[in-house]
């Protein structure tokens, strides 16, 4: 029985108590069921995980779900054992003696959803043993790659790990291959394609929009710890993410000293203090988690009523995905990013630290890649123009402001009219098209204020007729130009870590 003939909302209802699938749910779910290969973004709190676990319930066999983190798929785990579906995890945090005591029971046919680590799934003696004798006998009906941004290094959370996935492929030609995620870019999204080589999949992408959540950008300063303790005395779940663990045991402890009910998570604790800390915030038996960006993916939680970024993120990606695990039930939530010169420096630094653990050289890509997501992190938190349009911008996504939640357009900063310095700045890309070069705004706005440097000098750019005609203006003004042309979508941005400048 094919997709189209399944009484899905009967389905809907009698295994998950729901009486209407959310926006963009079932349209994913038919193609599951029709056998494609797919690749669905969806995000945080909008259901995606009910688009592989439905289908895996009404056909034959057993989905395999790859998952990154023990955490999450512990807690998938739970939610499904919860609503009396057979489903069970496989990974490290198990004895030797109950993953073959699970591994039977999934070539029994005990489970419909078995969810794994990407290492282990890809290990030769799984594929070669319990994956083969589970293909030749109860059947594999889908190989479902969730959080499947950690596939490309150009996501926010890279998983060298889930490159060999693509190895199921090549094993199991004949099982359909599902990727979701709540974030990806475009370019994300191709490498996802590839690296897991989906055949023609059928691709849903959810609008990346969460009207319920209002963003800010706060200074940091000396007051800044005063803003979070009263974010904290005003009730409502939340979670603060620290760039270090430093910080994190920092925060925890003066927020501890000042009565707030709040524990810690970073990679620093053992494996059960962490769980037993999650759990502890999920049951609100605390008001507040203090983490790294270990924390929080794929937790079920959905009355977080803010997230406080007291450190820049990563990268824009990394933002939407952390400050989204507030208000997944819908209703209004404050996400807040505290920003400084300091995290400027301490991202430089970590950025530097990326080398080759063999040769101690620099990995030069991967800073690239950084320091390219880097800017785009600053551009939004210096800009006055509309948090969301950036953020949905940067998903290629259209959003025309003000959305009327945000700091920018509720609090908006006075405005100057740079007509004049907006068509010199095109106009100078424009010049440097017509010799088939391209350049970041960094250059553009030397050749604008007409800098003597010999690199500028040595390519010929002092004789361009915009050469100079902004010096009138800072370096600073000019770059904030910069970025109100690319939130405007009037210059586009290479996605190659060099970022050059283009006419759109």
């Amino acid at each position: 029985m094919r997709a189209m003939t399944v009484p899905l909302s009967g389905a809907l209802k009698r295994i998950f108590g729901f009486d209407a699938f959310r926006p963009g749910q079932e349209g994913v779910v038919r193609d599951v069921l029709a056998g494609r290969d797919v690749l669905a973004l969806m995000p945080t709190g909008g259901g995606k995980s009910l688009c592989y676990q439905l289908p895996a319930l009404l056909q034959p066999g057993v989905s395999l779900v790859v998952s990154p983190l023990i955490a999450l798929m512990q807690d998938q785990v739970r939610q499904l054992q919860d609503n009396d579906i057979s489903a069970t995890f496989i990974n490290s945090s198990i004895e030797p003696a109950e993953i073959s005591r699970r591994l039977k029971g999934l070539l029994r046919g005990d489970y419909k959803l078995v969810y794994l680590a990407p290492e282990r799934l890809v290990l030769t003696e799984f594929l070669d043993g319990p994956l083969n004798s589970l293909s030749a006998g109860l059947g594999i009906n889908a190989f479902v790659i969730d959080e499947a941004h950690c596939v490309s290094e150009w996501g926010h959370d890279f998983r060298p790990e889930y490159r060999q996935l693509s190895t199921l492929r090549r094993r199991h030609p004949q099982v359909p291959l599902l990727a979701f995620t709540a974030t990806a870019t475009p370019r994300v999204r191709t490498d996802i394609i590839g690296q897991l080589a989906l055949r023609d999949p059928a691709v849903h992408l959810a609008s990346f929009n969460r009207p319920n959540l209002f963003y800010r950008v706060r200074p940091k300063s000396k007051h800044s710890y005063g803003d979070l303790l009263a974010q904290a005395r005003a009730g409502g779940a939340g979670i603060v993410y620290c760039l270090s663990r430093r910080r994190v045991d920092e925060v925890t402890s003066q927020l501890q000293t000042d009565g707030v009910r709040v524990l810690p998570y970073h990679a620093g604790l053992d494996g059960q203090t962490r769980r037993d800390n999650q759990e502890a915030f999920i049951r609100d038996d605390v008001q507040i988690i203090v983490a790294t960006i270990a924390f929080g993916m794929g937790i079920n939680k959905p009355d977080v009523r803010w997230v406080i970024h007291y450190d820049l993120p990563k990268s824009l990606e990394s933002y939407y995905q952390e400050s989204g695990r507030a208000g997944r039930d819908g209703d209004p939530a404050y996400c807040t990013l505290f920003f400084g010169a300091s995290d400027i420096r301490t991202a430089e630094f970590l950025i530097q630290q990326k080398i080759d653990p063999n040769t101690g050289e620099p990995l030069e890509n991967e800073q690239r890649i950084a320091r390219q997501q880097l800017r785009q992190v600053l551009n939004y938190a210096e800009s006055s123009d509309c948090r969301r349009a950036i953020q949905l911008h940067y998903f290629d996504e259209a959003f025309t402001g003000p959305c009327d939640a945000c700091d920018n357009c509720c609090e908006p900063r006075t405005t100057h009219d740079y007509s004049v310095e907006a068509r010199q700045f095109l106009s100078c890309i424009a010049r440097l098209a017509q010799r088939g070069e391209r350049f970041g705004a960094a250059y553009i706005i030397e050749i604008l204020r007409g800098a003597r440097t010999e690199r500028l000098q040595s390519r010929g750019h002092d004789s361009l007729s915009v050469y100079g005609i902004g010096k009138d203006r800072s370096v600073q003004e000019w770059r904030s130009l910069a970025r109100s042309l690319m939130h405007q979508r009037l210059i586009g941005q290479s996605q190659d870590g060099y970022s050059a400048l283009s006419l759109n």
